[in-house]
């Protein structure tokens, strides 16, 4: 699965552009620590912290992307940071549960 592939699964591209890699798995937590000791290379984070610590976070990890829940969106400091980083910044209507789950599903 492709990133650009979150796409079809409803969630919508907060960037215009980025690198459109294989994601290797994902990682659902909102419990930054918890993050950086889980979550690995190429793969996407889902959670509801969307601020400048989470792409931190996310670049120290060299994730992939980011989908953002509940609605959120991310403040355009916090797309500069994700584009500098090459992080792809998704969000979605849907909780953590139901995304994880669409994702999970779509990576077989």
């Amino acid at each position: 699965m492709k990133i650009s592939d979150l796409n079809q699964l409803g969630f919508t591209c907060l960037q215009d552009q980025f690198n459109d890699e294989e994601l290797a798995g994902g990682y659902t937590s909102d419990l930054l620590s918890d993050v950086m000791a889980n979550l690995g290379e190429r793969e996407v984070l889902i959670t509801i912290q969307a601020h400048r610590n989470t792409i931190a976070v996310a670049s120290l990890a060299e994730a992939a992307a980011v989908v953002f829940c509940h609605g959120r969106t991310a403040d355009p400091d916090v797309i500069e940071a994700a584009e500098k980083e090459g992080i792809a910044l998704f969000s979605t209507s849907g909780n953590q549960f139901e995304t994880t789950c669409k994702i999970a599903a779509a990576l077989g």
